[in-house]
């Protein structure tokens, strides 16, 4: 099997797979990635294919919807990998990829880096701001049943890893413990330039979030 019908097995795969996921993380969702991550590879030094995979992998068992557990998605994506005959060296990168990708906090410390991690970390990244990140960040509010906003529940923005995964607070605050804080983690020129207007677009939401809140407008 080619590259090029690897990736097609993969997208294949990953459709399946994600089929009736939340509307944050699924099919959608990957594919926006794996179309930015395209893009910001362009003028990037990096193994394209190694990129494609990662990307459309990325996400591939998400442990937020599997209690917590960050080695399901690894264990899918390698078993897989496997079956479509991807070679040892590739399969190892973009597993480190599916490791070491996620936010988780802020505060945590990745032990993997690359040209090509640095490339679907900022297409991932940029999912998450502008007016498709807003959509996703209400989505899975309401998903997992939470307040849009309380004025008496400040941001927590000295989270550890596990009150990260573990937060039940207001959709909003998510715009301060992570969203507003990506533009100054983008990893490459082409991420920066596009996170730039995305949060500028966030920041905008939320200035008229908070007049209409309190009547302003």
């Amino acid at each position: 099997m080619n590259k090029d019908l690897q990736i097609q097995a993969t997208i294949n795969f990953v459709k399946q797979q994600l089929e009736g996921a939340e509307g944050g993380h699924d099919w959608f969702h990957i594919e926006r990635v794996y179309k930015n991550s395209k893009l910001i590879a362009k003028t990037e030094n990096v193994d394209m294919f190694v990129v494609e995979l990662g990307a459309l992998l990325h996400d591939i068992a998400d442990s937020k919807f599997h209690d917590g557990d960050e080695t399901v998605g690894p264990k899918v994506a390698s078993a897989f990998l496997k079956d479509i005959n991807v070679d040892e060296d590739t399969t190892t990168h973009v597993i480190n990829i599916i490791e070491n990708i996620s936010y988780k906090g802020g505060n945590f410390k990745a032990t993997f880096s690359s040209p090509e991690l640095n490339v679907v970390q900022d297409a991932d990244r940029l999912d998450a701001m502008g007016a498709i990140g807003i959509a996703r960040t209400f989505n899975y509010g309401g998903f997992k049943n939470r307040a849009i906003y309380n004025p008496e529940i400040s941001p927590n923005l000295s989270m550890t890893k596990v009150e990260y995964k573990t937060s039940t607070a207001p959709t909003i605050n998510h715009f301060y413990e992570k969203l507003l804080l990506l533009k100054d983690k983008m990893n490459t020129v082409s991420g920066k330039k596009i996170a730039t207007q995305r949060h500028d677009y966030m920041v905008g939401f939320l200035d008229q979030f908070y007049a209409e809140w309190n009547g302003e407008k």
